[in-house]
C-alpha cells in the first residue's frame, strides 16, 4: 500500500470524556435549534414594555430584557443564528482553504509564495478591525457576517494544510507513488490529503468556536447582527448597559450560552486530536 489514512475512528472520539461532554453539549444545541418553538412558547422578538427588565420567574425563566422580550426564548432561538453563521462561515472556508493549502504546500515557486504573502496580509489585521471594515462595506446581516468570517478563516485552514503537506511530501510513500506512475493530482489528493486531514478536523471545531465568539464580538460592538434578531453577543451588549443597575440576568445567561457553545466544540476538537495520535491498537505513534 502506498499511503495510509490517519483519520481518527469516530467511535474512539465519542468514548473519550471530552468527546462525551462536548457531544452532549452539542446535542443540546441541536435540540434547541430544531425544537425551539416547542421548548418555549414566547416569541424571541415580541416586545412588551410592561414587563421590561423583569427578573427570572416561573413565567420568564431567565427574566426579560429592557424591551420586555423573554431572555430564555431569545437564547434558544439565538442558537439557530449563531450556529448557522458559524457553519456557513467555516464550511466554505474549509473547502477553499484545504485545496489551496495542499497546492501551495506541494508546489514551490512564486505563486505559492504570493499566496502566503496574501494570507500574511489578511491575518496581519486585527480581527475586529478587519471584520468591521468588511461589514461596513457589505452591510450588516447574518449572511454578510458569515461571509466576513469565511474570508478570515480561509488562510487559517490553508496554513494548517500547507504545514502538513510540507512534512508529508518528502516521505518514502510519496516516492513510491511517483514510481508507480501517479500524477501530481493523485499524489496530492489521494495520498497526501487523507494523511493531512486530522489537523484540519481539529481546526474545524476550533474555527466554529472562534466563529461563535467573533459573531458575538461583532454584534457586541454594533458591527454584526442587528436588533431585534436574537443573537447571543447582541443580547450581552444590550444587557451590559444594565449591569450597573443590578440587572444581571440579561447579560449572564446569553454569556453563559456562548461559553457552553464554544466549550462544546473545543472539547470535541480535543477528543479528535487525542484519538488521532493513537494507533488502532492504542499505542502512541
Amino acid at each position: 500500500m502506498v499511503g495510509t489514512t490517519t483519520l481518527p475512528g469516530w467511535r474512539g472520539v465519542w468514548l473519550r470524556p471530552s468527546g462525551v461532554i462536548g457531544g452532549a453539549l452539542l446535542v443540546l444545541q441541536i435540540i434547541a435549534m430544531l425544537f425551539a418553538p416547542w421548548i418555549t412558547h414566547y416569541s424571541p422578538t415580541a416586545a412588551d414594555p410592561v414587563i421590561s427588565l423583569e427578573p427570572p420567574t416561573w413565567n420568564h425563566l431567565f427574566g426579560t430584557d429592557e424591551f420586555g422580550m423573554d431572555v430564555f426564548a431569545r437564547i434558544i432561538y439565538a442558537t439557530r443564528i449563531d450556529l448557522l453563521i458559524a457553519v456557513v462561515a467555516v464550511v466554505p472556508s474549509l473547502f477553499v482553504g484545504i485545496p489551496l493549502g495542499v497546492l501551495i504546500g506541494f508546489y514551490r515557486g512564486p505563486l505559492p509564495n504570493l499566496a502566503m504573502r496574501l494570507f500574511d496580509f489578511i491575518q496581519s489585521f486585527p480581527v475586529f478591525v478587519l471584520g468591521m471594515a468588511l461589514v461596513s462595506v457589505l452591510g450588516q446581516g447574518i449572511w454578510n457576517v458569515a461571509l466576513v468570517l469565511a474570508v478570515l478563516f480561509i488562510p487559517m485552514f490553508a496554513r494548517v494544510l500547507r504545514a502538513e503537506v510540507l512534512s508529508l511530501r518528502e516521505h518514502p510513500f510519496i516516492g513510491a507513488a511517483r514510481c508507480s506512475g501517479a500524477t501530481d493530482f493523485d499524489i496530492m489528493f489521494r495520498h497526501i490529503l487523507p494523511n493531512a486531514m486530522t489537523p484540519a478536523l481539529v481546526q474545524v471545531s476550533i474555527a466554529i468556536g472562534m466563529a461563535i465568539l467573533l459573531t458575538a464580538g461583532l454584534s457586541f460592538i454594533g458591527a454584526g447582527v442587528r436588533m431585534p434578531t436574537p443573537e447571543w453577543g447582541l443580547m450581552v451588549a444590550t444587557g451590559a448597559q444594565q449591569m450597573i443597575l443590578g440587572v444581571w440576568w440579561v447579560t449572564l445567561f446569553p454569556g453563559g450560552a456562548i461559553v457552553l457553545s464554544v466549550l462544546s466544540f473545543g472539547l470535541l476538537g480535543n477528543a479528535v486530536q487525542a484519538r488521532a495520535i493513537r494507533d488502532p491498537d492504542g499505542q502512541r505513534r
